[in-house]
Parts: C-alpha cells; sequence; structure tokens
C-alpha cells in the first residue's frame, strides 16, 4: 500500500474509506471450492466467515491511466483503490501459480477442479472463475491447454494463465 499511496496526505475520512476498500479486495480472494459438484462456481472467501457471502463492489470506470491531477479528490480514491487492486491480485495469482523444480511433480490439474483464470483487466472484486472441461495435451503427453467452462461459456486457455484453487482432501491419513 505504500507503494501505491507514494507521498500522498489524506484526510482521516479518506485513508478509511481506502483502508475499508481494501480490506474488502483482501477478503474477496477465493480460498477454495464451496462444494465438489462440477455446476457449482462460487468460491469460499474470507467475507463469507465475516458476512456470510462473498463481498461484491459497484462497478466503476477504469482510471489507472488517468492524469491524476485532473482527479477530483473522490476518482483520486478510486484510482488509489484500483492500482492497489492491479497489483495485489497480481501477486496474488503469482503465489496461487508456485512453480516447482522439474525434479518433483506438481499438482495436475484435473476435470471439473475450480480454476481461476488469470486477467490483467478484470475490475476490482471480480475473480473470473471456472471449471475445467477438457485437456489438451502436448506432444509429450503433458496437458498445456484447457477448456474452462465459466458464467459466459467456455473459453480455451493455457495452463499457466490458469490457477488450480485447492480443494480439500477427501481421505486424509
Amino acid at each position: 500500500m505504500h507503494r501505491v499511496l507514494k507521498d500522498t496526505h489524506l484526510t482521516f475520512e479518506e485513508l478509511a474509506s481506502l483502508f475499508a476498500q481494501i480490506e474488502a479486495i483482501l477478503n474477496s480472494r477465493p480460498l477454495c471450492p464451496i462444494s465438489p459438484s462440477p455446476n457449482d462456481l462460487s468460491p469460499l472467501t474470507p467475507g463469507h466467515f465475516l458476512i456470510g457471502r462473498p463481498l461484491t463492489a459497484s462497478p466503476s470506470p477504469c482510471l489507472l491511466e488517468a492524469n491524476p491531477n485532473r482527479l477530483d479528490r473522490f476518482q483520486r480514491l478510486e484510482q488509489y483503490r484500483q492500482h492497489f487492486w492491479k497489483r495485489w491480485s497480481s501477486e496474488y495469482v503469482a503465489e496461487l501459480q508456485q512453480r516447482t523444480k522439474w525434479k518433483t511433480r506438481a499438482t495436475d490439474l484435473l476435470l471439473d477442479d475450480l480454476v481461476l483464470i488469470k486477467e490483467d483487466a478484470a475490475p476490482p472484486l471480480c475473480w473470473r472463475l471456472g471449471r475445467v472441461d477438457k485437456l489438451y495435451p502436448g506432444s509429450d503427453g503433458v496437458p498445456r491447454v484447457a477448456d474452462v467452462r465459466t458464467t459466459h461459456g467456455t473459453v480455451r486457455r493455457a495452463l499457466n494463465r490458469l490457477c488450480i484453487l485447492p480443494t480439500p482432501q477427501a481421505n486424509e491419513s
């Protein structure tokens, strides 16, 4: 957050509003699927523990490229929020996509797994999720591309643009 705000001076009310919006961003992240049903695209989020449902935000115009000197105070706060979202969401997705050395086997993507689709231009609090419908292996037999069923239809994405959400293990010993 320090990198987003830099040397900006905000009033107490502006800072409190920005902290509340950042809190909503942090508590909107998907943790794991709510149910194992292949038709359910809903993830469990920290917001479920706080208010019993996922957190949402009203849509707002993208102000990332706008000149800060031409924005009023509310728009400038919205620009800070969007900067924080862009930076934090990309770092969170990178954390979900932890790479392992070739010596250890990474978790394989399976059919009907709930995945987070990496998108660079997603608005704040909007995590695009889907279920894996089909895997396409490369010449070496390792899947490289998948068809993912979302709420808006099926999309084909490379596996490096997908993040599998952890699922609770049924048979833990």
